[in-house]
């Protein structure tokens, strides 16, 4: 029994690695200065950019993405656009012959007849066309919905003029404004934790995770290195091509002053759908690159790149196996609690109280990075975990105010005995899961005005655990690939 016993306390202590993961990421932001990333060069560095976007039935937003495109600060006979239509059935071809009447030669529509392969096949076929001949130096491939700033583009081509740099990607932002939801509000915050303070460190590393596939610029040079292609056999078609650029030697640069807005999902059904193909694509990759993690390596042609790294690797696992961390904490609590109830409390205690300390540091982080979004979300931040699990770390913080409180309220044992209540409580990480997982169900139901409360109270954070659980999943059954596009309406112009 003790060794059990001893088993369950080391899974305890490894149940808070992806929050102290996370701070470790916020704290290496510091370090940027160091790495000399977002120096001006003497002189503008700005490389004749093909402008790739691939699309199906995306009418409602190509006017405004495309004309905001144009409108860039950024030379005019540097830059041409080429919208790669993967035979849209809806107004798009009448949309592209506006714009390219508009702008001669400035916007191309290029249409393929039997599309429907997805959005890796599309780009290819825009690819084809660009690099057939010289004019391109660069090549920005990004998505129909979105919006860039209007010094986005410079910003993000200056760090081609270092030669070592193979690509480089911004800061994609939640763009509905005012037009959102509280999911969207979820989302934004999300951005914030995942892309402007997570790739900032990753700078910093000098590994990139993954270029965004709403804002990826490309060297000529680096897209003939690795094939001038892209994958086509994950679902993580941007993440496979960042892991082949650092292969090949070069360095992938994230920009968070290059700042793009998108438009993401407002239903759980819709984000769903999305994070799926994430989540999928990305245990794809972990698979397919299975022989990299944690394996300092020479890269392709005698260059070095720090995919290998042990930080990176920890990054990424720490997220990848998040939903089995917190299924294997809450077993081993209630273990503990059931039979060694002395030896289990100074173990929770110490879980959540790390929690609370990692999760204010993140909270106020993330409003120093980006206080404008965080503005909008900060209600969401605070309850991201979920409301229960806020209240349990503020509880378990401070449990000489609380417990007498909820003692004398009957919600908790004062003897000391089994109580239901905090068999759930030593159960919530575990439990949260399923709960917002039901949250998603209810979204195509009668009772969908129960999946905001739901999903408030389980926790953003533990939506994207079950949506993991299920990508792994569908991998074990070896389900259809297949690349859902989410429902777009143009909101980002309106909420800009």
């Amino acid at each position: 029994m003790e060794i059990l016993h001893t088993v369950a306390e080391v899974i305890v202590f490894l149940g808070a690695v992806p929050l102290v993961t996370a701070v470790v990421q916020f704290l290496l932001i510091g370090l940027q200065r160091f790495r000399h990333l977002y120096e001006d060069q003497p002189t503008p560095h700005l490389p004749r950019t093909a402008v790739l976007i691939p699309a199906w039935n995306e009418a409602p937003v190509l006017t405004a993405s495309v004309e905001g495109l144009l409108a860039m600060r950024y030379p005019a006979d540097r830059l041409r656009v080429l919208v790669v239509d993967d035979a849209s059935t809806d107004e798009t071809p009448d949309v592209m012959r506006a714009l390219a009447e508009r702008h001669p030669g400035r916007v191309v529509h290029l249409r393929r007849e039997h599309g429907g392969q997805g959005k890796a096949h599309t780009l290819n076929h825009g690819l084809d066309h660009v690099l057939r001949d010289d004019w391109a130096e660069a090549v920005l491939i990004m998505d129909a919905d979105v919006v860039f700033d209007e010094d986005a583009l410079w910003r993000m081509t200056r760090h081609l003029a270092e030669p070592d740099v193979g690509a480089v990607t911004a800061y994609i932002k939640e763009g509905s404004g005012k037009q959102g939801n509280y999911l969207t509000r979820y989302i934004a915050y999300e951005y914030i934790t995942a892309q402007a303070a997570a790739r900032r460190a990753q700078n910093v590393l000098g590994v990139v995770a993954c270029l965004a596939g709403g804002a990826q610029l490309h060297s000529r040079a680096n897209l003939e290195d690795i094939g001038g292609r892209i994958d086509t056999t994950t679902l993580a078609e941007d993440t496979v091509t960042t892991f082949e650029t650092q292969l090949a030697g070069r360095r992938v640069v994230f920009d968070g002053y290059a700042t793009v807005l998108a438009e993401e999902p407002t239903s759980l059904a819709g984000l769903w759908k999305q994070r799926l193909r994430w989540a999928r694509g990305n245990v794809q990759v972990t698979r397919r690159y299975k022989n990299l993690w944690f394996r300092g390596r020479t890269a392709r042609g005698g260059g070095h790149h720090r995919l290998g790294s042990f930080l990176f690797g920890l990054i990424w696992f720490s997220l990848l196996i998040t939903p089995v961390l917190l299924v294997l904490c809450s077993a081993s609590l209630l273990f503990l609690y059931l039979t060694d109830p002395d030896r289990a409390w100074p173990l929770f205690h110490w879980l959540w109280v790390t929690n609370l300390i990692c999760c204010l540091l993140i909270t106020f982080m993330s409003a120093v990075i980006d206080p404008g979004t965080f503005k909008r979300s900060w209600f969401e931040a605070l309850i991201y975990p979920g409301a229960i699990a806020t209240a349990i770390l503020v509880i378990t913080a401070l449990p000489g105010i609380f417990m007498p409180l909820l003692e004398r309220s009957g919600l908790l044992p004062q003897d000391g005995s089994i109580h239901p209540v905090m068999l759930v409580v030593y159960a919530w990480l575990a439990l949260s899961m399923p709960i917002a997982w039901l949250a998603k169900l209810l979204t195509g139901t009668r009772l969908r005005w129960l999946a905001p409360p739901l999903l408030h109270l389980a926790g953003y954070g533990s939506l994207l655990a079950a949506c993991l659980v299920a990508s792994f999943y569908q991998e074990l059954r070896n389900k259809q690939l297949t690349w859902d596009k989410t429902e777009k309406t143009g909101k980002v112009a309106v909420g800009r």
